[in-house]
């Protein structure tokens, strides 16, 4: 009897301890990877004004219409909403459609939809680091060293955004969930029919 109860005293202790390494363990990477309070909120308020939901949470219809959708937050183009070709626009007063969700945007571009901004390691920005993400803001190309960032993201004026002011955004975009979404590719522009001008 007082073996089991040694032993059982043992084993609490053991998991107790584990536990609590288990937790300073955790707060320490997250301390480490998501920036410190102020920064986090003054990038979280960048991203408001910004109006970054705008295009990369998808909208969903609500009581009085279309309204964001905070469950798939910042998370881009909704990858269960195929779009196989660009819009097919009746009138040459319009160039640009965008779609329901308004994550997805065909014009002369071709189609391009709105990246996964949370921190997801698969789909979103969780494998980009601080300096790929300036770096893509200021250039303009994604990871900032591949494809152009196509329109309507209006890189050029947020890559105006001083230093600091786009750390803090990235902080904040290191801080919110990861949604898994993955995006698909741009797709090219409609090729005109031979013959037309």
């Amino acid at each position: 009897m007082k073996k089991t109860t040694m032993t059982l005293v043992a084993a609490g202790a053991a998991l107790v301890g584990g536990l609590a390494a288990a937790a300073c363990s955790d707060r320490s990477a997250q301390a480490a990877t998501t920036g410190d309070t102020a920064t986090i909120t003054r990038g979280q308020y960048l991203v408001t004004v910004g109006g970054c939901n705008d295009c990369h949470t998808p909208l969903k219809m609500g009581p009085k219409g279309p309204e964001p959708d905070m469950s798939r937050m910042l998370s881009g183009h909704p990858e269960q909403f195929v779009i196989s070709a660009p819009a097919k626009l009746a009138s040459p007063e319009w160039m640009v459609a965008s779609a329901p969700t308004n994550t997805a945007h065909s014009g002369p571009w071709g189609v391009s939809f709105t990246a996964n901004l949370t921190p997801d390691q698969n789909t979103g920005l969780g494998i980009w680091t601080e300096e790929m993400f300036m770096k893509a803001l200021r250039t303009g190309r994604h990871m900032g060293a591949s494809r152009e960032i196509l329109p309507p993201m209006p890189w050029y004026n947020y890559g105006k955004m001083s230093d600091d002011d786009i750390k803090a955004v990235y902080a904040y975009l290191r801080s919110i969930p990861p949604v898994h979404n993955r995006v698909p590719d741009p797709l090219p522009p409609a090729t005109m029919p031979t013959g037309t001008n």
